[in-house]
């Protein structure tokens, strides 16, 4: 599971978010957890996850590219294949810290993030006399200043 692999940003959510990985995916289960929370952990799993195939296609090619292996079991077509693997990989891995990066730059601070708001509204009712003095004229205008 990627929430248990390190991320290269993950030091980058502990300083925003006041607390490490583990805990940040436990508080993001609760009901008050912030969208960005959400959205932030959700971005750095898939993040986790394809700097794991980046690198499990570099030591692939790290061990068939191995000095001590046998030239001819050398293969152009799979170094090719790795080679593409490699390069989607590292796009995707490019884009999910792009992703995540921005949305670390541009959420509010903790401290200010948005909680869910209730919907209920609540209605005044003032009882007013039927003998009430209408209001002088002028009343609630703005007075001018003085000089």
């Amino acid at each position: 599971m990627s929430r248990d692999r390190a991320s290269t940003m993950d030091a980058d959510l502990q300083q925003v978010f006041g607390a490490p990985v583990p805990e940040l995916y436990e508080s993001a289960v609760g009901r008050d957890a912030s969208p960005a929370l959400t959205r932030a952990l959700e971005l750095r799993s898939f993040l986790a996850l394809t700097e794991e195939q980046v690198a499990r296609v570099r030591d692939r090619v790290h061990r068939d590219m191995d000095p001590d292996r046998d030239m001819g079991e050398l293969s152009a077509d799979k170094l090719r294949f790795d080679a593409q693997w490699l390069e989607a990989a590292l796009d995707a891995r490019d884009s999910y810290r792009a992703a995540l990066g921005e949305l670390l730059r541009t959420m509010p601070p903790p401290a200010q993030q948005a909680r869910p708001v209730r919907t209920t509204q609540l209605k005044a009712t003032v009882a007013v006399p039927s003998s009430a003095a209408p209001a002088p004229p002028g009343a609630g205008a703005a007075r001018a200043r003085r000089p």
